[in-house]
């Protein structure tokens, strides 16, 4: 072959090529035939997900954190005081196996002192909030929900299109129809393990396993992290996306952006002015799209921050979350 002959075949291969992408990309599966979204719960009783049992009771919830861990992690942390674990990966170890194993030892340390199988569960993951990284890790967010978990929360979300696609994939291709979302992509076989943990039958977990509040009956919460420039120019857009429960505004990833490098600068941090201003742009935005914000809180500002509008705070096995329960006067079991 001539070297023109060649040059040509690569120029035919490369706009088939891109041609086929974009088709895959602007053709999402039809959801015309799917069933009608249920307008209020068929459910009685408990919620799997305790936090919905509180936010319908319009609780703040507070969660505790931990990095990896397997079984003995889950057995130690089944009777944590917190509303709700966030099992990171974003910076800590990725590593599926171990997270089904912490699963299991929540279950078989369980059930709770609210009478729940496990506390929830939230799972961050090292997924850059990108279309093109969601594309692409889509995956991972199907592994986390395979193990049980009860929510994925996204972080550098950057874009509402990343958002979608994050919803999107955690859907079942049968789930209720929803206007501006594909049909979902999660497969069969995902829901063995997960509805053990949830102590469902298979049939009632593919049921329930999708976002609340957009799906009354459904169980899974989904959130963003707004933590970048980028992402706060499109925060108003993205945590409107349907299916999104919460958001947060990432003050640590902020600062690297609108401060600088940590020990570089006088004063500042989160009362810096245009920290501020994230702050407050992306607490009006959840407020504006009726979706929950999330705000680390301590001791001294739980009550301050709870009169702000938060209703998702760090510390949940310290007093800042027994003053915020008292506050809010909680009459549930911790």
């Amino acid at each position: 072959m001539s070297m023109k002959a060649a040059w040509l075949a690569g120029v035919v291969v490369a706009v088939l090529t891109g041609i086929s992408a974009r088709a895959q990309q602007a053709a999402p599966p039809d959801n015309a035939t799917l069933p009608e979204m249920p307008t209020q719960t068929t459910r009685t009783g408990k919620h799997v997900n305790r936090v919905i049992d509180l936010w319908l009771k319009n609780q703040p919830v507070y969660y505790a954190q931990t990095s990896g861990g397997g079984y003995e992690q889950g057995k130690a942390l089944a009777a944590t005081k917190a509303d709700y674990i966030t099992y990171e990966m974003e910076h800590g170890p990725l590593d599926f196996k171990e997270l089904r194993e912490f699963m299991r030892g929540l279950v078989d340390a369980g059930p709770t002192r609210t009478g729940h199988k496990t506390p929830p569960v939230v799972v961050t993951l090292p997924i850059s909030g990108t279309t093109d990284a969601l594309r692409a890790n889509a995956w991972m967010i199907q592994q986390a929900l395979a193990a049980g978990v009860h929510g994925i929360l996204l972080c550098n979300a950057e874009s509402p299109e990343a958002a979608r696609l994050m919803i999107e994939a955690a859907r079942y291709p049968f789930a209720p129809r929803v206007d501006g979302l594909a049909q979902g992509t999660r497969g069969n076989g995902s829901q063995g393990y997960a509805s053990r943990m949830w102590g469902v039958t298979a049939e009632e977990y593919m049921r329930i396993a999708d976002p609340w509040p957009l799906n009354p009956d459904g169980e899974l919460l989904f959130g963003l992290k707004i933590e970048n420039p980028r992402a706060d120019a499109n925060v108003e857009t993205s945590v409107r996306v349907p299916g999104i429960a919460f958001a947060e505004w990432g003050p640590g990833d902020h600062g690297f952006y609108l401060l600088g490098r940590p020990g570089t600068y006088q004063g500042g941090g989160e009362a810096a002015p245009q920290m501020a201003a994230v702050r407050r742009r992306v607490l009006n935005a959840t407020k504006a799209a009726g979706v929950k914000f999330l705000n680390a809180c301590n001791e001294n500002t739980v009550i301050d921050q709870l009169k702000d509008g938060v209703m998702i705070c760090t510390g949940g096995d310290t007093p800042a979350a027994d003053k915020g329960r008292a506050f809010t006067k909680r009459t549930d079991p911790w």
